[in-house]
C-alpha cells in the first residue's frame, strides 16, 4: 500500500472515528453541565451560554488512535508531534475544567497557563534542536536556500510555539472559526509534507522520507478529526473546542512547521491568527497611550461581528483568506 493511499485512509479513519464519538462527547458534556462561560464584554454571545465546551476531545482522541495505528514501526516523528499537541490540549483541558467548575470565564491564572505553555515549548525545542532531521537549519520561503541559526534557533522555536498557541486561542471566538481555518491549514500541510516526502524518496533520502511519512499520518489524523468536529461546531455550534482544542491546534501547527524545517510558513498559513493577535496588541496599546480604542472590540473577528457582519460570513472570509495564504505557503515550499 502506497503512502498516499495510507494518508487518505488516515484522514478517513480519523474523520469517521470523530464523527461517531462526537454525539457521545456532546451528551457527556451536557450531562456534566460542562457549559462554556461567555465573556462578559461579548454581550452578543449571551445566547451561547451553556453550550458544551472541551470539544477538542472530539478530534484529539482520533488523532491519538490513528497516529499510533498508522505510525507503528515508523520513524515516530508523528507520534512526537502527537505528544506535543496532546500536552497543549491537556493544559487547555485543565483551563476549561476550572472555568466550568467556577462558572466563570476565568480558568488557570495567566502565569500558570504561561508556565504550562513554556514548559512544553522547552521540551519540544530541545527535541527539535537535537533531532538529526530537524536541527537548527531553517528553509527560506520561495528559495532553495537555508540558514543555520545555530543557538538562535532555540529562542525562535520557543517564540513560535508560545506565540502561535496563544494566537490560535485568541482566534477561537466564533462558531467554526478555528475549525475552518485549521482544516484548511492541515489540508495544505498534508499536501506540503507529501510533496516533500515524494521529493526525498526520489532523491534516495530514505530515512528523511520515513520522517516525513510519519509526520504525514499525524497531519492526516488532525485533518480528518477536525473536519468531523466542524460538523458539530459550525454555526450554530453544538459544542465549542475550548482551550482544549485551540491550544492543541496551535501546538500541532507549530510542530508540523518545525519538524519540516519550515517555521516561516506560519507567517502564511497562520495569517488570520496573526491578525487576531495584532488586533489585540493594537487595541491595548492604543487604549493605554491614547485612551481610545481602534476597534469596537478585539480581537478583530469580534469587531466585524459588532459592525453587523454575520458569524458565517466572518468565518467564511477567514477560511478563504487562509486558503489563499496556505496556497502561497505551498508555493513558497515547492519552488
Amino acid at each position: 500500500m502506497t503512502v498516499g493511499v495510507k494518508l487518505i485512509l488516515a484522514i478517513l479513519s480519523a474523520f469517521l472515528t470523530a464523527l461517531i464519538i462526537s454525539p457521545l462527547i456532546i451528551r457527556i458534556m451536557r450531562a456534566l453541565k460542562a457549559g462554556q462561560p461567555i465573556l462578559e464584554y461579548v454581550d452578543k454571545h449571551e445566547g451561547k451560554s451553556g453550550t458544551p465546551t472541551m470539544g477538542g476531545i472530539i478530534f484529539l482522541l482520533p488523532m491519538i488512535v490513528i497516529t499510533l495505528i498508522f505510525d507503528v514501526g515508523g520513524e515516530r516523528s508523528g507520534i512526537v508531534a502527537m505528544a506535543i499537541t496532546l500536552s497543549y490540549g491537556l493544559v487547555g483541558l485543565l483551563d476549561d475544567f476550572l472555568k466550568v467548575k467556577s462558572h466563570h470565564n476565568m480558568g488557570l491564572k495567566a502565569y500558570q497557563k504561561v508556565i504550562g505553555q513554556v514548559g512544553i515549548a522547552v521540551i519540544a525545542t530541545i527535541y527539535c534542536y537535537k533531532n538529526f532531521f530537524i536541527g537548527t537549519v531553517v528553509n527560506l520561503p520561495f528559495t532553495d536556500k537555508t540558514i543555520d541559526l545555530e543557538w538562535w534557533y532555540i529562542p525562535l522555536c520557543l517564540f513560535v510555539y508560545i506565540a502561535t498557541t496563544n494566537a490560535v486561542n485568541l482566534t477561537d471566538g466564533l462558531d467554526g472559526l478555528v475549525a475552518k481555518t485549521s482544516s484548511v491549514n492541515f489540508l495544505f500541510l498534508a499536501v506540503i509534507i507529501y510533496a516533500l516526502y515524494y521529493e526525498a524518496n526520489q532523491m534516495g533520502q530514505t530515512f528523511y522520507a520515513k520522517h516525513l511519512e510519519s509526520l504525514n499520518y499525524f497531519v492526516g489524523a488532525m485533518l480528518g478529526g477536525m473536519l468531523a468536529f466542524l460538523w458539530q461546531n459550525n454555526y450554530p455550534a453544538k459544542i465549542f473546542m475550548g482551550d482544549t482544542g485551540s491550544l492543541a491546534v496551535g501546538g500541532a501547527l507549530v510542530s508540523i512547521a518545525l519538524f519540516t524545517s519550515q517555521p516561516l510558513i506560519i507567517l502564511f498559513i497562520g495569517i488570520m491568527y496573526i491578525v487576531s493577535c495584532i488586533s489585540v496588541i493594537v487595541q491595548v496599546m492604543s487604549f493605554k497611550i491614547r485612551k481610545k480604542r481602534v476597534f469596537l472590540i478585539a480581537p478583530y473577528h469580534h469587531h466585524l461581528e459588532y459592525k453587523g457582519v454575520h458569524e458565517n460570513r466572518i468565518t467564511g472570509f477567514y477560511a478563504l483568506i487562509t486558503f489563499f495564504m496556505s496556497g502561497v505557503a505551498l508555493i513558497s515550499v515547492l519552488v
